[in-house]
């Protein structure tokens, strides 16, 4: 069994993306935002949060 997580990319603009990955291990989901040289990342109860602020936003 591979010990490497799993790697999805959700989107991908010139200078920024957003990935998820899935721990082999403990199967955890978490979110990463890469915004030049700043990299967030986000359990998925932190990233459901978040998207609804930025969606509030964008209202």
């Amino acid at each position: 069994m591979s010990k490497d997580p799993k790697v999805q990319t959700l989107g991908e603009t010139e200078n920024f993306v957003i990935w998820m990955s899935n721990d082999p291990e403990s199967g955890e989901v978490l979110y990463h935002i890469e915004l030049a040289t700043v990299t967030l990342h986000f359990f998925e109860d932190e990233w459901d949060e978040f998207t609804n602020l930025i969606l509030q936003a964008i209202r």
